[in-house]
This record gives structure tokens, C-alpha cells and sequence, in this order.
């Protein structure tokens, strides 16, 4: 049984739509070369799988894992990422329940923004910035990752907002200036 291919997804707006914060080149470089070999390699990756399972090959199976967990992290990073994002003029805080929240952990949007911004320029290298919910104490939280893991492996919490800091996301307007990008 071969898996279906997962597809690149369509973007819910255009590439210049996030400028000036982040310019048209980088969206579509990062989305169509970053984000589309994510998901070919993971594609390729679970052709290979299926492979190995037929064959009874265990260790080839296992030596696989590690590259899944990259390429299908950086798949399932980059599909919430983009839509964590909106042209300013869609913006609106959020409100509810997740307002709610977000006043009691941290005492508002301003100080959200301003301490996971400072954890997520503290990422060393690669990796994401992460705003979760962990269904265990229904109570929202910050953390990172590395590389292209995603939030799920580091317990059963549930991705709310997710910053990628690669430098492929900023490199090209922002320098070497992460705290910049993420302002």
C-alpha cells in the first residue's frame, strides 16, 4: 500500500501580501524552493517506507526515520506557519477563549509577542519558535524546537502560532538580524 503524495499547499494569499514585513522574493523563494522540497523529499521519503515495510527491512526502516521527521516536520512547520500569517490589513487580534488565556499566562499580546520573540531569537541555529497548548493542563505555553521538529515531538500539545527563525525565512531582507525579523 503506497501512502498518498502530500501536496505543496497553495498559500491563502499572494507573495507580496506580507510586504513590507516580509517581501515577495522571500515568500516565494521560502514557499515554492524551501516548503516544495521539504514535501518532494517527504514524498519520496514515504515512497521508500513503504518500500522497506514490504520488504521486511527493519533496519532500513529505521535508518529512514530520522530524515522523515525533517522533511515531514518541515512540511507540517511550514503549512501552519503560513497560515499563522495574514496581510496586515486582515489582521485581528485574538480574542475568546485565547485571549483569555493569553492575558492570564502572560499578561497580554505585548508581553506574548515580546517574550516569544526573545526565546525564538534564542533559538541556536536552526528551529522554531512555538506557541502551543498542552491538552494535558489546558494551558497555553512557549517553547522551540529544532531543526524542522515539530511542536508534536515534544509531547501532546497542540501548535497555536509557529515562527520559523532558518535564516531561509529572513536571510535575504533581514541579514543576519533576527531580532529584527521577528519584531
Amino acid at each position: 500500500v503506497r501512502a498518498a503524495a502530500v501536496p505543496l499547499p497553495d498559500l491563502p494569499y499572494d507573495f507580496g501580501a506580507l510586504e513590507p514585513y516580509i517581501s515577495g522574493d522571500i515568500m516565494k523563494l521560502h514557499h515554492q524552493m524551501h516548503h516544495g522540497t521539504y514535501v518532494k523529499n517527504f514524498n519520496g521519503l514515504l515512497e521508500k517506507q513503504a518500500d522497506l515495510e514490504q520488504k521486511g527491512d527493519y533496519a532500513g526502516l529505521i535508518s529512514i526515520q530520522q530524515a522523515i521527521k525533517f522533511n515531514g516536520g518541515g512540511h507540517v512547520n511550514h503549512s501552519i506557519f503560513w497560515n499563522n500569517m495574514c496581510p496586515k490589513s486582515e489582521y485581528a487580534p485574538p480574542g475568546g477563549a485565547l485571549e483569555q488565556a493569553i492575558n492570564e499566562k502572560f499578561g497580554g499580546l505585548d508581553a506574548l509577542q515580546t517574550k516569544m520573540s526573545a526565546i525564538a531569537a534564542g533559538v541556536q541555529g536552526s528551529g522554531w519558535g512555538w506557541l502551543g497548548y498542552d491538552k494535558a493542563k489546558k494551558e497555553i505555553f512557549i517553547t522551540t524546537t529544532s531543526n524542522q521538529d515539530p511542536l508534536v515531538t515534544k509531547g501532546d500539545y497542540v501548535p497555536l502560532l509557529g515562527v520559523d527563525v532558518w535564516e531561509h525565512a529572513y536571510y535575504l531582507q533581514y541579514k543576519n538580524k533576527r531580532p529584527d525579523y521577528l519584531a
